[in-house]
């Protein structure tokens, strides 16, 4: 049964609420336009555990 990696294509600062996306051709993060955040933040992104990876 073959396995396959899934990755996080959106995320959201928990302290600043700056919101992220996956761009596939730079292979990196960017910053959506309507959520900038704070640029002094320490960012911790909502990771809680409930997000999968791994999909069979």
């Amino acid at each position: 049964m073959p396995v396959t990696l899934r990755q996080p294509t959106v995320r959201r600062c928990e302290r600043c609420n700056r919101k992220e996306h996956w761009n596939e051709t730079t292979e990196s993060w960017c910053i959506a336009d309507e959520s900038p955040g704070s640029i002094y933040c320490l960012h911790e992104w909502d990771i809680n555990g409930t997000f999968v990876p791994f999909e069979s």
